[in-house]
């Protein structure tokens, strides 16, 4: 590796805030966010919710730590360093401040409120010997592979014994008139590719007798090859938001059946899908043997019943929805041959005798759980088979769930043998032999390329506590409140972080999914002390006054541990006008002042929740705040404002729009917001801004539909 650049932080303007290349850097990220596990594996040992795109933070790092006279486009694919500066990142999340940092030589402090966060940030940062890792996992092949691959053993109809790739399960329910049960169907069609135009053939249960028969993925006509019964199979059992009884023909609304009947819908077991000896896959009914090995898979629940999670599921807003399902404690989101293959494997992991590998297989237990639950789902034919639970960004109740290997085959999709070579092998290749994206520009195709050799091998080794940090470690984590820290006072450079977003996703709440499970398996971990991953601290709010109190706190510890010239640099977005005023309120009753803004691409526009959003946003703005030197300049009258906010706009999408990248209207909202805050910082106070955002809330949406067209 060719020998770094030394480059010095300067106290005059930075690069960010003069110079940053938004485009190029847009550029990448759009590139890195349709395979961003395979781009920055180590932020993906685990699941987190709302990751961001390494590339972007590496780039904001690098020009939060140039002069606004150096080319932060040279900067990025030249093996740079910093090793004077120091980071802080209160809302760590995944780790992707910590990562970037540490491949600039910085030093870096990563905080989060949430142990989950925590542990899979140490776990993904710590250096590892390969050998010991491959050992560990090695160990858990020979113990408890056998015992769990056992539970999924089948036959073809020939009788060759076959392994069981997935099992295909529906929510059933009775009918609150003739009390009939009902499968929970919204079509017949349980499987089809992931492209059905091209390939059409589709996989249709009958009505009848579950006969499996083989349809075009639009037929709205079969007839059953077994009982010769001709039925729709587009159609299930649902009528808009009713569900039809075929028995009786009565109409119900489901959530009000499951409230009365108190508990969950059951599972009805009707396909599977099995790998032949010759690695041949085959959709099946479900035979007697396969009913009667489940049920004897299931008697060993008792037996270990002791090494499952027995936290019940608290109220709240990313909760509510599966407790008005019935569903009242963690370990009933698992069917009960789930269950075991868990527990069983969660012992093979505590008993691994390796005390520094066995974190990062207990994370790696933790991330099997997303893709074998009974909230996972088939995604289809062609493509990665499980769809995880939290696809949506929520916990929702599956009607047809799909049951998966837990430890898997060479033909497995999410099961704990495939995440350890796709996650834990590919992180350890990473940390390496890091690489950065770097785009050309032939036409018609854009090409990209790895360009290696920008950093050393990844080997930090986490301070025991802050102390040691101050002697020279590179990299110090803690859990805990962000709002009250041990870090000494002016002794940051870079504040860079991604703050929770106001109104929506509590991680928290859903973390503890994952919380319940690692707690049995690290109970000497003091971060897993308490029940829950839930704080009174925590800023993620539903109240917009409470997530501004709760994030002004953390800004303003971030306040007193910057120096004088140190930037708060950040990322956000959001849709509605009152989570910026919230946000605004924040940083200026911090102390801070935003000097800076620049939008850049965040999630692929495919995404499930970009998709299913009602006002869809892809981009990210970055913010870049100083400390308020009380320096305020006359007010523009409003009106003014906004025309020249929307002339940076108009800019801002012209050159986004000549690299080829397209944006929505949210998209267009958000630049323009980020102008909009630039010159409202220049205003004394808060009350007047944020009345402001709120007075022009209409004419800003016209002019951001203006502005996208």
């Amino acid at each position: 590796m060719t020998q770094p650049i030394s480059v010095a932080t300067s106290q005059i303007a930075r690069a960010i805030e003069n110079g940053f290349p938004a485009a190029l850097v847009s550029t990448i990220a759009e590139h890195e966010s349709w395979r961003k596990e395979i781009y920055r594996p180590l932020s993906y040992i685990h699941k987190w919710w709302a990751r961001r795109l390494g590339s972007v933070f590496r780039a904001m790092i690098v020009a939060g730590c140039a002069d606004g006279h150096q080319d932060v486009a040279d900067l990025l694919w030249t093996p740079a360093a910093f090793p004077d500066t120091v980071i802080y990142d209160p809302f760590m999340g995944s780790g992707v401040t910590i990562h970037e940092a540490v491949k600039l030589g910085c030093r870096v402090i990563g905080r989060d409120i949430n142990p989950v966060s925590y542990a899979m940030v140490r776990a993904a940062i710590q250096p590892y010997d390969r050998a010991e890792v491959i050992a560990a996992y090695d160990q858990l092949t020979q113990t408890v592979a056998p015992q769990i691959t056992s539970l999924y053993a089948c036959a073809l109809p020939d009788g060759t014994p076959a392994e069981g790739l997935y099992y295909f399960w529906v929510k059933v329910i009775a009918c609150p008139l003739c009390a009939q049960q009902i499968d929970l169907f919204k079509s017949r069609i349980f499987a089809k590719h992931a492209y059905p135009k091209q390939y059409p053939a589709s996989q249709s249960l009958c009505p009848s007798c579950d006969a499996i028969n083989v349809v075009d993925h639009d037929a709205t006509t079969a007839i059953c090859h077994q009982c010769a019964m001709r039925y729709n199979p587009q159609q299930g059992v649902f009528d808009r938001s009713y569900v039809r009884c075929p028995h009786c023909h009565a109409t119900f609304i489901l959530i009000d059946a499951v409230r009365r009947q108190g508990i969950p819908p059951t599972h009805r077991l009707y396909a599977k899908m099995a790998l032949g000896p010759t690695g041949d896959k085959h959709f099946l009914p479900i035979s007697a043997d396969d009913r009667a090995r489940y049920e004897q898979a299931s008697l060993q629940l008792t037996a270990l019943w002791p090494h499952i999670p027995q936290e019940t599921i608290t109220p709240g807003y990313n909760t509510n929805q599966v407790l008005h399902y019935g569903y009242q404690f963690w370990h009933q989101m698992f069917n009960a041959r789930q269950l075991v293959a868990l527990a069983t494997l969660m012992r093979g992991v505590a008993a691994i005798p390796n005390p520094h590998v066995r974190p990062l297989m207990a994370c790696l237990f933790s991330g099997a759980l997303e893709f074998n639950n009974m909230f996972a789902s088939f995604k289809g034919i062609g493509t990665g088979a499980v769809r995880h639970m939290f696809a949506h960004h929520i916990l929702k109740p599956e009607l047809t769930p799909l049951e998966a290997n837990l430890w898997g085959t060479e033909r497995s999709s999410g099961s704990f043998s495939t995440l350890f070579e796709y996650r834990i092998l590919r992180a350890l290749d990473y940390k390496d032999r890091p690489f950065e994206l770097r785009m050309g520009a032939t036409q018609p195709k854009v090409t990209h390329e790895k360009v290696f050799d920008l950093a050393p091998p990844l080997n930090a080794v986490p301070a025991i506590d802050y102390a040691a940090f101050t002697q020279g470690a590179q990299v110090y984590l803690s859990v805990g409140d962000s709002a009250v820290t041990d870090i000494d006072s002016e002794s940051v450079d870079l504040v860079v972080t991604d703050p929770p977003f106001f109104d929506n996703v509590h991680y928290s709440q859903l973390a503890d999914f994952f919380y319940v499970w690692l707690r049995q398996l690290l109970p000497d971990d003091l971060a897993f002390a308490s029940t829950t991953t839930r704080s009174l601290q925590e800023v993620q709010q539903t109240d917009a006054c409470v997530f501004t109190e709760r994030l002004g706190g953390v800004f303003a510890e971030c306040h007193r541990v910057l120096k004088p010239d140190g930037l708060l640099i950040f990322t956000y977005h959001h849709t509605r006008t009152e989570g910026w005023a919230a946000l605004y309120r924040a940083i200026r009753e911090a102390g801070f002042v935003i000097t800076k803004t620049h939008l850049v691409k965040a999630e692929m526009s495919v995404s499930v929740p970009v998709q299913q959003a009602k006002v869809p946003v892809s981009y990210d703005l970055i913010i870049v705040c100083r400390k308020d030197a009380g320096d305020v300049s006359d007010p523009l009258m409003a009106n003014d404002m906004l025309h020249l906010a929307a002339d940076e706009t108009r800019a801002v999408v012209a050159t986004l729009r000549t690299c080829g990248l397209s944006l929505s209207q949210g998209d267009v909202k958000m630049a323009l917001m980020g102008c909009i805050l630039v010159r409202l910082s220049a205003m004394p106070g808060t009350t007047s801004a944020t009345a402001l955002l709120a007075q022009y809330e209409p004419m800003i949406n016209t002019l951001a539909k203006d502005l996208i067209y």
